[in-house]
């Protein structure tokens, strides 16, 4: 692997992990500040802005590839270029097969259900319990890695360990939640597994997919 896609790897999950914590806050100081108390309205706010993102990065590409005087675009050109530097080439796939097709349909649903859900039980638990069950994701995944018959490496295994006692040490606080929010949190660490292992096939099965190709897709539908 290529010190520059190590970088990008490294910005990448430095970005999500801020995106993920900073909505989770802001979420929550919504439902418990601003007596806001709809949480599927959030959730299609969310969607709208995946779309509108997604849709960015195409038009932003896109101006790369037009032939305009150098001299008025240089800027443009330049900022676009450095995009496609850090997100990568993109390829639309005209002919995706019928399984494909049901696989993201599959994806959009477990990814729209993931964030209602969770918007949903930020109303009836804490954020530090949310985090400490959502630390049970990756051992949630790899546990449906080995049903699917995926090899699993015992270092893999181990090294979940002290990410999930981490989280739920530097969590460690309020703890409060309500059986329905237990519930809830239950059912979103399940939709949040299932939606891994689900993006995992289409950015590394047979699709392939690149991220903001699958990001555009689940949204529109």
């Amino acid at each position: 692997m290529s010190t520059a896609v190590k970088d990008n790897a490294t910005l990448w999950l430095i970005i999500w992990t801020a995106n993920n914590v900073g909505v989770t806050l802001l979420n929550k100081a919504a439902f418990a500040t601003l007596d806001f108390h709809y949480p599927f309205f959030l959730s299609f706010v969310h969607m709208a802005c995946n779309y509108a993102g997604s849709q960015f990065i195409f038009w932003s590409i896109g101006q790369q590839g037009r032939k305009l005087p150098s001299s008025s675009t240089s800027s443009s050109s330049s900022s676009s270029s450095g995009l496609q530097r850090l997100v990568g080439t993109i390829v639309r796939k005209e002919n995706i097969p019928r399984s494909g097709h049901v696989l993201i349909l599959a994806f959009s649903v477990i990814f729209s259900l993931n964030i209602a859900i969770g918007n949903v039980s930020l109303q009836h638990v804490s954020v530090n319990f949310n985090q400490v069950m959502r630390s049970l994701v990756p051992a949630i995944t790899i546990w449906m890695g080995v049903c699917m018959g995926k090899p699993t490496s015992t270092k893999r295994v181990m090294a979940v360990v002290p990410v999930v006692c981490g989280v739920a040490m530097s969590c460690f606080g309020d703890m409060s939640f309500s059986r329905l929010g237990f519930i809830y949190t239950c059912c979103c660490v399940w939709l949040a597994a299932s939606k891994v292992v689900a993006s995992g096939e289409m950015l590394t099965g047979n699709l392939r997919l690149h991220p903001i190709i699958v990001s555009s897709y689940f949204v529109e539908i």
